[in-house]
């Protein structure tokens, strides 16, 4: 997962938690996919821009994923679900992946 930018893999577990969430009707199971994907984003970021930006970007993630639900009464739950992670996989990618 090296060449995957960590923008990407932000984004692909906010998205693919909710589809998980959603298609199996397992909301932990969601939770899983989101969890593992955060994992793995904090990882890069934390070996490409060190502890610091690791643990801002986790916050985004986290709170990305909690601010998805009161922005889905407003607009709905996919369109919520792909603004979070546009706004977490840009902050990711300024942060951090623009870097190379």
């Amino acid at each position: 997962m090296a060449g995957v930018p960590t923008s990407v893999i932000a984004a692909t577990g906010l998205v693919g938690g909710y589809a998980t969430a959603r298609w199996t009707k397992k909301r932990p199971l969601g939770g899983v996919a989101l969890a593992v994907a955060g994992a793995v984003a904090a990882k890069g970021w934390q070996e490409k821009a060190g502890s610091a930006t690791a643990v801002a970007l986790s916050g985004a993630y986290v709170a990305a994923f909690a601010g998805s639900h009161p922005l889905a009464k407003k607009m709905g739950a996919w369109p919520s679900v792909f603004a979070v992670a546009g706004g977490v996989a840009l902050a990711s990618w300024v942060a951090v992946d623009r870097r190379k």
